[in-house]
């Protein structure tokens, strides 16, 4: 899509759940999930305890929350290791890594217009 086909699209009325905007940012809503899927854009892989040190403030039961909440929209993989000890590593899926692209235009937005 181009951004004039873009333009043109959101003059349209459409009902939230329709609207592609509203889907992403209502996936982006949480407190936690865009500071979630940032750190995760900095990692291959990254355990849980690594994860909770970066996300200063954020407890277990939130962060545990987010991560299933992003696993089940299919933006999170968890992959558990049956080993010793026990261990469980989050990554992003291909969705949650084409993500990346929104960040940069958020970041450059912010560049120039907070700074």
């Amino acid at each position: 899509m181009t951004f004039q086909e873009f333009k043109n699209r959101i003059k349209v009325t459409t009902p939230a759940k329709d609207c592609p905007i509203s889907r992403t940012l209502e996936l982006l809503s949480g407190k936690w999930t865009s500071r979630v899927i940032y750190e995760l854009e900095k990692y291959d892989q990254i355990r849980f305890g690594e994860l909770k040190k970066n996300l200063n403030g954020i407890t277990n039961t939130m962060l545990s929350n987010t991560l299933k909440n992003l696993e089940e929209k299919g933006i999170v993989i968890r992959t558990q290791y049956n080993e010793i000890p026990p261990h469980v590593e989050y990554s992003l899926s291909d969705s949650g890594k084409a993500m990346l692209s929104i960040y940069y235009e958020i970041g450059k937005w912010g560049e120039t217009y907070l700074s």
